[in-house]
């Protein structure tokens, strides 16, 4: 594994298991530590794929790593699943599906846990995404592009896909949909900002519809 970036007793390994110690003691009783650990070294081969500067990585492995077992705790009924858990893929998590999750994260106000990840992630966020949805006053700073594993998919009751095919597994008793967005990679901001309000109305619906008692979403 490499270590550019991360000399002498910053080496990657030794941070890796630095982030395996602390996610051991919190999800202790959970996942043994073996388990822990092999999650956070492949949370950071995977990350690591896209990145050209690894200096950031170990912060964002964490990160990654947690949210990860989290997923897998959920699925297996480790963890309570106790609101609705929705996940936007699209190919590069850079810009579609960040907004998606942003925009729905906010609306939602802690009644969905959203997730999102990308078949093949880049480095970073589109620069384009960033500044439009800093417009309506969502932050995208923190967020990082992230590899589409098969843990979170597991977790999730909602599935949006944006133009990534057939990377994302299907699994029964899951609701998936395809949404049909222009990518903002290369849009100008006034094409992003477009894709943006899109994207606000898809999830406006879909919380509406994720919320809505039981009998009035059958006789929708």
């Amino acid at each position: 594994m490499p270590d550019r970036g991360m000399p002498g007793l910053l080496s990657a390994d030794h941070v890796l298991h630095g982030i395996a110690g602390d996610l051991t003691t919190r999800f202790e009783g959970t996942f043994t530590a073996e388990t822990i650990e092999r999650y956070v070294f492949e949370s950071y081969a995977a990350l690591a794929r896209s990145a050209k500067v690894t200096a950031h990585l170990p912060a964002v492995t964490a990160r990654f790593a947690a949210d990860r077992l989290t997923a897998l705790a959920q699925s297996e009924g480790l963890l309570p699943h106790e609101v609705p858990e929705v996940l936007f893929v699209c190919v590069q998590n850079a810009g579609r599906s960040q907004m998606a999750a942003a925009l729905l994260d906010h609306h939602a106000a802690g009644r969905v846990h959203v997730r999102s990840a990308g078949s093949t992630p880049l480095e970073r966020i589109h620069p384009a995404a960033v500044d439009v949805m800093r417009e309506v006053g969502l932050d995208l700073g923190r967020e990082f592009p992230k590899p589409l594993t098969d843990d979170v998919v597991r977790a999730a009751d909602v599935v949006i896909t944006m133009g990534c095919g057939d990377a994302c597994p299907i699994y029964p008793g899951k609701r998936y949909e395809d949404w049909e967005l222009a990518d903002p990679a290369d849009a100008s901001l006034d094409a992003a900002r477009r894709i943006r309000d899109q994207i606000d109305a898809r999830v406006r619906t879909l919380l509406g519809e994720i919320l809505a008692p039981v009998g009035e979403s059958a006789h929708r």
